[in-house]
């Protein structure tokens, strides 16, 4: 799949704020005499990760009573969830492994391979994830119409374009709800959706014929059995039986779905522009330049912590550089500053705190304005 977004929504010709950050970056990689794919340090991690995720299923599937097993079984989901931020996501965008060390092609069966093994625990198919977010999130974030992670929905308005409804005004207090609830809707309601072939995904096909649906299938009976069929025969005679896997499932996967959500979804939202998709004329910007304009970074604290984040709190510098690993993302961000000012192209950098203040207000404006488009 082509990460480049569809020329005919961007001006003809290479903007000059994109070749300076290609110049730059390829500079910086020359530089520093490295790559754009993961390191020995990211699989340090993801071993460290996998290791952790292990002994927490493993506390969950030998505990004694209700208490332990829900206390392992919810730090085994969140340790996948941190795995699939910083795995399944660079494994989508094709950035875990790469040419030099392996083939392109061997390159896109090992990240398919690791995305799928790193989601099993969340109940996600990756392909159409990787479809959803590779074809038509990054070409065309916070665009109407296009981005399918701005979908109209009863649950949120989320651009200026979308109808609001009365309980909208009430988005800003509801919405950590929908997020718990956001990862078990996308292998509910999107996955199979997507399977039925009911969404614009279908036209990719991602998993296409008997090999897929078995491939589709599979995964789904994999995370049932592995999530639910094992701690209930693990756990006969202990007191922890259908009802209590069940419950430990539910909450796990909302606190799962909660964080990754919760440290994503104000970065589309905080003081961003939406557009609608263009009717003949392309729109005025480059794709790299739109990135900027819809997205914004934010700094955690402490600031070790962004090391296991995935690169999530540099999801606008992300949108600029999709095709490299995170682990770059703190030094793309730093050459990509000063070229945004010089081209007077917006590039923030939030606090969480700030961050969440600006998707409160955002929340509220599109819950309980009438209605001033953006762009």
């Amino acid at each position: 799949m082509d990460p480049r977004p569809a020329t005919h929504v961007w001006p003809e010709g290479t903007p000059p704020f994109d070749t300076e950050l290609r110049v730059a970056s390829a500079a910086y990689l020359r530089g520093t005499g490295d790559h754009r794919y993961a390191d020995a340090r990211q699989w340090l991690k993801g071993a460290l990760l996998l290791s952790a995720a292990l002994g927490a299923g493993g506390v969950a599937l030998t505990a004694g009573g209700p208490a332990r097993f829900a206390l392992g079984y919810v730090a085994f989901v969140l340790l996948f969830a941190v795995l699939a931020i910083n795995f399944m996501h660079d494994a989508a965008h094709g950035t875990l492994i790469g040419p030099p060390r392996v083939s392109p092609a061997a390159g896109r069966r090992l990240n398919a391979w690791i995305a799928r093994a790193v989601t099993v625990p969340l109940g996600i198919e990756p392909a159409y994830w990787r479809v959803r977010h590779i074809a038509f999130h990054h070409p065309y974030a916070n665009i109407e119409g296009r981005d399918l992670d701005l979908e109209e929905n009863f649950f949120l308005c989320q651009t200026p374009f979308q109808t609001r409804r009365p309980h909208h005004r009430y988005q800003h207090l509801y919405w950590p709800l929908i997020a718990a609830l956001s990862m078990p809707y996308i292998g509910w309601i999107y996955d199979w959706s997507d399977r039925l072939g009911k969404t614009p995904v279908a036209r990719h096909r991602a998993l296409p014929g008997v090999r897929g649906w078995l491939t589709f299938v599979g995964a789904k009976l994999a995370h049932f059995a592995l999530m639910l069929a094992l701690p209930v025969w693990a756990l006969h005679g202990t007191g922890v039986g259908w009802g209590g896997v069940i419950a430990a499932y539910a909450f796990a996967q909302m606190c799962a779905s909660c964080f990754v959500v919760g440290l994503l979804l104000g970065t589309h939202w905080a003081d961003v522009a939406f557009y609608r998709a263009p009717g003949c004329e392309p729109l005025p910007h480059g794709w790299r330049e739109h990135g900027l304009h819809t997205a914004v970074d934010w700094l955690p604290e402490p600031r070790w912590l962004a090391f296991w984040l995935g690169g999530l709190h540099r999801h606008a510098t992300h949108h600029l550089f999709p095709t490299w690993h995170h682990r770059h993302c703190d030094a793309l961000a730093a050459l990509a500053a000063p070229i945004a000012a010089r081209h007077g192209v917006p590039y923030r950098v939030l606090t969480y705190r700030e961050l969440i203040a600006a998707q409160r207000q955002f929340l509220k404006q599109m819950g309980g304005a009438t209605g001033t488009e953006s762009e």
